[in-house]
């Protein structure tokens, strides 16, 4: 009898990657890497960790963030914008310590908001040379995780700032430290930042009829 978990795994590696490559075409030649189409999107959101409302929510923190960030540091800094499962992480490049506190202060500010982790880097904005690189690292860091056994690669959400990769989720303490490993392998890589929203093995254990009938 066929393991319902292997299928989905090796469903999920051709559209995971074509989503991936997709995305990084979309960033090198400058336009917004929305690139993935409704099944695909569907298909890997139904194995997301975090409830449908709460994705709905991250991306709704997301908007809301940017246009605050707008009307106060506006051009002057590079801020890029994570939110899983209300969460947020910041990196990117800010001028001045005054900056990276406005941005933090605006994100918190946004309805639904549980944390703000703060990576903000006091620096000049990186090139396109550095940032093209760091989609390319977050690229082979994805492509990684669906090539590792015995973890569900769509538990982890990657950003690359710099050569530093930083990686959210909801995982174990386990499922965690795989990724960390796993990411830290992959050439280009400097430094790997968890930022992870830890469950139990018990909770881990209830997703797994849900994953493995996709």
């Amino acid at each position: 009898m066929s393991n319902p978990g292997a299928i989905w795994k090796q469903v999920q590696r051709p559209l995971v990657l074509s989503v991936l490559c997709g995305a990084l075409l979309a960033s090198l030649s400058g336009c917004v890497a929305l690139v993935a189409g409704g099944a695909i999107s569907g298909t890997l959101a139904a194995s997301d960790r975090r409830t449908f409302g709460a994705q709905t929510e991250d991306q709704s923190i997301q908007v809301k963030s940017r246009l605050r960030l707008n009307n106060t540091v506006g051009d002057a800094g590079h801020i890029n914008i994570n939110s899983f499962n209300r969460r947020v992480l910041l990196t990117g490049e800010v001028p001045d310590e005054a900056a990276k506190a406005t941005a933090e202060r605006e994100v918190r500010a946004v309805e639904g908001v549980l944390s703000v982790t703060n990576e903000l880097e006091v620096a000049g904005l990186a090139s396109y040379t550095s940032r093209s690189s760091d989609t390319l690292i977050t690229t082979k860091v994805k492509a990684s995780l669906v090539d590792t056994k015995d973890i569900s690669a769509n538990s982890y959400q990657v950003v690359t700032e710099r050569g530093v990769v930083y990686l959210q989720g909801r995982v174990t303490q386990r499922e965690g430290q795989i990724g960390a490993d796993v990411a830290r392998g992959v050439s280009g890589v400097t430094k790997v930042v968890k930022v992870f929203e830890y469950i139990t093995d018990e909770e881990w254990k209830s997703y797994q009829p849900k994953q493995a009938s996709q």
